[in-house]
């Protein structure tokens, strides 16, 4: 498996993740399984089949997030020395050409992108448009309304 792009709060929203799942979650569905066998039959039992089913989502959850942090290349953009460049854990002001909207996005793994919190994912068309560019630069995206021009504004590693 090939190594995937964390910035270090992402890596850490994901160790916090697993910690929750290991010492609260697998617990309480322990708990809950053994509650519905003591009710007795398995076999008509709701309460049963939901807590297993329950169980499995919980450590098929940290089977996900144990794989993605042990294939993770972790990048601290505090730490990049990039040049004024766009590269991944940047945030960039961008201006769109067409209407003059002012936005502002940070460059993050496909795990951390949250458009509502200003974070797009590096695989991203924008995202991908932007890599390499420098503030003063127009980056071109085609979107699915068409091709967009965005003005870089500035570039900061944060």
């Amino acid at each position: 498996m090939s190594k995937v792009p964390l910035t270090v709060n992402g890596a850490e929203t994901l160790r916090v993740e697993l910690h929750q799942l290991k010492t609260v979650d697998r617990p309480t569905v322990i708990a809950a399984i053994a509650e519905a066998r003591s009710h007795g039959d398995l076999s008509e039992n709701a309460e049963y089949d939901a807590a297993k089913e329950r169980q499995g989502f919980v450590e098929g959850r940290i089977k996900e997030v144990e794989g993605k942090l042990s294939n993770a290349q972790i990048i601290d953009p505090k730490l990049l020395d990039a040049d004024g460049r766009c590269v991944f854990g940047a945030t960039v002001d961008l201006e769109d050409q067409d209407n003059g909207v002012q936005v502002t996005y940070q460059i993050v793994g496909e795990d951390e992108a949250n458009i509502k919190a200003g974070k797009i994912s590096v695989n991203s068309p924008i995202a991908r448009a932007l890599i390499g560019k420098f503030a003063g630069d127009i980056a071109q995206v085609q979107a699915p309304g068409g091709l967009r021009e965005y003005e870089v504004l500035d570039v900061r590693y944060e």
